[in-house]
């Protein structure tokens, strides 16, 4: 095995000083550092997430948006103040723009249902990615056959891009809604969405983005985009599990009906009808995951203070180092762009005679973390003619000694499979 690639430094950033954050990564597992890999699926969180959560349930834990008393107005301006630096996060218009949903799934079903119901129709087109995660296909299976529309897709090159050149022919008046990722979740590929988004507004479609993987590791403009709809997850993002936005533009939200009844969402309810809150309470029925909310804020905070052009930066510079790295591993093919400046930190990849889950096992016993399946994307599996693959995948806290790691680790698992 020859010696590691060098990797430039990073400018003003300096992933030591952010992983000291993390308390989890100080653990050992199995004996050796804790080397995680696996962001794609559920980032690790800093301490100023985990504080902040910790003071509100030791401080003012109280139900949000009822109350007159003390702990309720302090709980509500915690929740609410994460909410309005969310919306700066992303540059959205208004805060009320911003919906609090648990995950990035349940904001692409808020959009399927509420506004695909009230607005679908039989003959309808809905056009999606050849390289969905599950989130962004199964809501719009189940719309297209309630409602008689169709489902057309994008397909991909040979090497993990959309090949935009087919976009005109799929792009008919029929289209109603675009939805795709800013970036896959198994190809790192990071898609044009500016220019989709133009493209599907150009034929009168809605462009809806799954923004899962981007708000973690991109920087994210909604008014630059122009897109409609974007959801993301907190969890990905250094922030809770059960935390997550729906962002839509201000004019939709309105005219949309609500996805769930309950109580908050409304004004005023009698015996037969009732009448809806102000957004963005319309869409957000039932006590929320307050904590949840107040984390998010606070994992937004962190990620402002490093700067997204920072992480950006050096997640591209990591994953180049990673492309190198992996070459040198014999029978290993590696998935997606191999220009790291239109990828993520997503480094997906099989080993000839090793099945994904039994790799990720061996790594696990040198304390490396890394990713084994579909991903949630058995339809890109079917295309790319696998079951499953391994992932490892990227943030702001990994560092180029433990890309180092896992190629050592791919090695003995080649030993022990006799490769």
């Amino acid at each position: 095995m020859s010696a590691p690639i060098a990797m430039p430094a990073t400018a003003a950033f300096d992933a030591a000083k952010w992983r000291a954050d993390f308390p989890i990564l100080k653990r050992m597992v199995n004996g050796a550092p804790l080397v995680y890999l696996d962001s794609a699926a559920t980032s690790q969180k800093p301490e100023a997430v985990i504080c902040a959560m910790d003071e509100y349930y030791r401080q003012h834990n109280a139900n949000v948006h009822r109350g007159i008393h003390v702990l309720s107005e302090e709980a509500t301006s915690l929740y609410e103040g994460a909410r309005k630096r969310t919306a700066r996060f992303i540059n959205a218009a208004s805060w009320r723009e911003v919906i609090f949903v648990r995950n990035t799934t349940e904001g692409l079903n808020l959009v399927a249902q509420a506004w695909g119901r009230a607005n679908i129709q039989p003959g309808d087109v809905i056009l999606l990615t050849g390289m969905e995660h599950h989130s962004n296909i199964v809501p719009w299976q189940l719309l297209a056959a309630e409602k008689g529309a169709q489902l057309e897709f994008v397909e991909l090159t040979p090497d993990g891009l959309l090949d935009l050149t087919t976009l005109d022919a799929l792009l008919t008046e029929r289209v109603k809604v675009f939805a795709f990722t800013a970036m896959s979740n198994v190809l790192g590929t990071i898609n044009p969405t500016q220019e989709l988004v133009r493209r599907a507004h150009a034929v009168g479609a809605l462009a809806v983005v799954d923004g899962a993987q981007a708000a973690p590791h991109l920087p994210v403009d909604v008014q630059d985009w122009d897109c409609d709809f974007l959801a993301f997850s907190g969890h990905k993002m250094c922030g809770p599990t059960g935390s997550g936005v729906l962002y839509g533009k201000r004019a939709l939200l309105e005219a949309m009906p609500p996805f769930m009844g309950g109580g908050d969402m409304i004004k005023t309810v009698r015996r037969r009808e009732s009448k809806w809150n102000d957004l963005p309470h319309k869409f957000e029925a039932g006590t929320p995951a307050i904590a949840e909310g107040i984390g998010l804020g606070a994992a937004v905070d962190y990620l402002t203070a490093i700067g997204m052009d920072n992480i950006r930066r050096h997640e591209t510079e990591l994953v180049g180092y990673g492309i190198d790295r992996l070459a040198e591993v014999n029978d290993l093919t590696l998935y997606g762009p191999q220009d790291p400046s239109v990828r993520g930190g997503v480094l997906t990849f099989n080993l000839k005679g090793i099945h994904p889950h039994d790799l990720a096992t061996l790594v696990d016993q040198d304390g490396i973390a890394i990713r084994a399946g579909h991903h949630c994307a058995q339809p890109l599996m079917e295309q790319m003619g696998v079951a499953a693959t391994a992932r490892a995948s990227l943030y702001l806290y990994n560092e180029p000694h433990e890309i180092d790691k896992l190629v050592v680790a791919l090695h003995k698992a080649q030993k022990v499979f006799g490769g």
